[in-house]
Parts: structure tokens; sequence; C-alpha cells
């Protein structure tokens, strides 16, 4: 039998000090018939962030008779917070997850193929997130997951090794909203910084902080650069908020599809025609599926277990978690073929996900590349020169009281995968048009990010689940 490590410990660094940090401990000391945590850097960053056990939080909100998940009406962030200007560094936090040094902790990272678990790594990368941003604001207000903006993948995992999870606020201009980015890399020698070809994956986050009790947005502290660099990085933050903005104008809910896609949008449909023409010879191929048929669905309760630091909320990076799974089993179900991981694009959480309700998640393969009916721009795609196909799948998440009441939207999560298979999708309603649509535009934008990465060395894509 193997023996097990007497003691796990996640080392802890800041901008001010290198030292390990003796609270966050991420597994006691223990005997040969303990019970083993097994929860990485998730467990060990929810004890820094959640303070009071659930049972004491539940018997406290029994207590008052106040329903924390609603606006009270009343103010609770202190008047007297401190807005003045914070450096990037100030907010500066990272981990180490030991993989290389303890095979039971690696053993909770890996799938069946001996691939790192990437459903995993985004719920530890928004628990970092969370402390990051509180580093930034203070306890005085809540802080919660608006947004994840990019994940790319620079350099994929060749070997097992100890990891650095960092990062810090690089966009904030004082108003309620927040940019952070994250790295994972293979981590460093004791003060050092990674080598670029050792960085694993870099992300955005944007975070937003409100009120406690009106659950509305506050002011946060604005950051100021301190270099050429930090300027640079700030710069690129404020690009990709404009970016976002831009996104939300030309939304298919507040605008009708350009000339270009309302072409296709025909093309499409008569081919759909053909079909089904008992005169015409044309009939649908064995590699086209319907939009329809590719859809997978999930229910599931919400426990405590996964809160965020005010308890009765669920954390953003376990519905990172459930939907990155959800989406690789229908891109899998759809090419029967093992799906890679290409990139997380811009995606939202619209309404918060209450301990307690039902949730329910719905993915749908809504854009293959190269697609089943080209448009005029639709010219030198990188996976057709590959032999690939590139998959991107939605994945719609709703939630309900445990009543199946009031029904409310929390988010929508966009994956791109790569299969080694000729498979396309096909809308057949106006509905899946126009997802079809919105998901050729998020498409065009990864192909043109990652040849941009490509021209620079990074831009790999050879993560699996």
């Amino acid at each position: 039998m193997a023996t097990r490590s007497p003691q796990l410990r996640l080392f802890a660094r800041s901008s001010t000090s290198r030292a390990v940090s003796s609270s966050l401990h991420l597994r006691r000391p223990f005997s040969a018939s303990a019970t083993r945590n097994t929860d990485g850097v998730f467990r060990a960053l929810t004890e820094n962030r959640v303070q009071t056990p659930w049972v004491e939080a539940l018997r406290q909100q029994r207590e008052e008779g106040i329903d924390p998940t609603k606006a009270s009406g009343t103010p609770k962030t202190p008047k007297d917070r401190d807005l003045s200007p914070r450096t990037m560094s100030d907010s500066y936090h990272s981990v180490i997850l030991p993989l290389a040094q303890d095979p039971w902790l690696l053993d909770t990272y890996l799938n069946s193929s001996g691939h790192i678990r990437f459903g995993t790594l985004l719920m530890d990368l928004d628990a970092l997130s969370g402390v990051v941003a509180y580093k930034h604001t203070g306890d005085g207000v809540t802080t919660v997951t608006a947004a994840c903006d990019r994940i790319t993948i620079q350099h994929p995992l060749t070997e097992i090794c100890d990891l650095e999870l960092s990062g810090k606020v690089t966009y904030a201009t004082g108003r309620s909203s927040m940019e952070i980015t994250l790295q994972v890399a293979k981590a460093p020698k004791e003060g050092q910084k990674p080598e670029p070809e050792d960085v694993m994956m870099t992300c955005q986050f944007t975070m937003v902080s409100l009120d406690p009790g009106t659950k509305k947005p506050v002011n946060l502290p604005p950051i100021r650069p301190e270099n050429e660099e930090e300027k640079r990085v700030f710069a690129q933050g404020e690009e990709n908020s404009k970016h976002r903005k831009d996104l939300s104008k030309r939304s298919l809910l507040k605008q009708t599809p350009n000339d270009e896609e309302s072409d296709l949008i025909h093309a499409m449909w008569q081919r759909q025609l053909q079909f089904h023409d008992p005169n015409d010879p044309l009939r649908k191929p064995d590699n086209v599926q319907f939009m329809d048929k590719t859809q997978l669905s999930t229910a599931s309760i919400m426990q405590p277990q996964y809160r965020n630091r005010h308890h009765f909320m669920i954390f953003g990076g376990f519905l990172l978690k459930q939907t990155f799974e959800l989406a690789f089993c229908a891109a899998a179900s759809f090419a029967h073929s093992r799906p890679t991981f290409v990139s997380l694009d811009p995606s939202t959480f619209q309404n918060p996900v209450p301990v307690g309700s039902v949730l329910y998640l719905t993915a749908t393969v809504v854009y293959t590349d190269p697609p089943l009916v080209s448009g005029q721009s639709d010219t030198d795609l990188s996976s057709a020169q590959s032999g690939k196909t590139r998959v991107q799948v939605r994945v719609d998440s709703k939630v309900r009281d445990v009543e199946h009441g009031e029904t409310k939207p929390t988010g929508q999560f966009n994956y791109t995968f790569t299969v080694d298979k000729d498979v396309k999708v096909m809308p057949r309603s106006y509905t899946e048009f126009m997802m079809y649509t919105d998901a050729r535009r998020r498409a065009r934008r990864v192909l043109e990010t990652v040849k941009e990465g490509h021209a620079d060395g990074g831009g790999k894509e050879r993560v699996t689940e």
C-alpha cells in the first residue's frame, strides 16, 4: 500500500512576503484512518475566503430572519472606505500547487487519460480571483464574478510539475468593476519568475463590487500603473472593456444580422430544402448533425460546500467547472472523438445562483469550422488546413428555487474545442440561426487571437479534459 504524506501545505506568496503561509494548510495532519481533504487549491483558498462554517451562517440567518439573497434596501458599505489609488502589486497573490510533490493531491487533478482536469483549474482560478479582488477592495463590499473574458492556452503541460497560480488587478478606473489577470505556470524556483515558455495559460476575470445591503454597484479604488509594462497591461484592460461594450451594442438581441450573415442564413436554409426535396439528389451527409440533436442537459441542487465567502450564493468557479465539463461531453458526443480545448471565449454571469436552488445547464454545439456553408469572409481557415474541425459549444444556465417557481438566466458560457474528425452542425429554427450567427462571430475572433498567438510563439492547442 502506498504511503501518504503526513501533511500537505499550499504555499502562498504575496508582493510583500514569499514566506510559507501557515493559514493555508491544504490538509491537517491525520492518521492512516483519517479522512483526506481533496479539494486542492480550492480548499485552501476557500479557507482563506470563507471565515464561518455553514451551520453557523445558517443559524445566524435564521435568528435574524433576513433573506441574505435579497436586497435589504439599507446600505452596508462603510462610508469612510479608502478609495485612494492602488498599485497592481498591492493585490498580487500567488499559490503553489505541489502536484509533483504529492501523488494524492495529483490524484484529484488528473482525469482518466492522465491530463490535468481543466475544469478543476477553472474553479481554482475563480477562487484565486476572489482573493485578489478583496485584497484590492477590502472586506466592506460584496465582490462577484461578472465575466470570464478570455482563457487561452499558451504552452501545454508535457510533464507533471508543481504549478504556480498567480494574479493581480490590472485594470480599474474607480467605478464598480475591475479586471483581474491570472496565469498558470510551471512553478519557478524561489525568488524567480516563470519563464515565458513555462506559462501554461492566461486569463482575465471581470469582477464587480456591490453593496452587501442594497446589492447595487459601488465604487472601488482605481489602479495606478507604475511602469511602462503596467501601462501597457492597463491599456489592454481598457481595450478589453471597450470591446465588451462594442459586443453588447452589436448583440443580435439589439441588431439584425448584417448583409453577409443574412446571405449565409438564406444559403443554409436553401441547403436544408435540398436535403428534404425528393426531386433533388442531394441528401444530408452522415457527418452533418442538426443543432437541436447536439444538446446535452443537466439539473443539480446547489449545495453549500461550493458557496462564496458571503455564504448564500454559489461561487462562479464551480459554475465554470460544471459548464466546461458539460461542454466537453457535448463536443465528444457530437464528434465521437476526444475534444482538445482551445479557448473559453468571453462568457457572462447574469444572475447569482443561490445555495439550495436547482441549476439547469444546457450545452449545444452552435458552430463548426470549417462550416457546412461558407460566407464570403470564411476563407483561409487554419482548421481547414490542419485537417481538424473547430467545435464551439454554448452552455446556457438558468436557476429555479426548489419549489420551481421563478426562473432566472444565470449565464452563458462559450467553449471552443478541436476534434480530429470532419463533422458539421446545421441550424434549423430561427433561434438556432441566431445562435449560429453569434457563435460564428465569436469563432472568428478566436481564430484571430489564435493566429496572433502563433505569430508570437503561443497559441498552441493541446489541453484535454
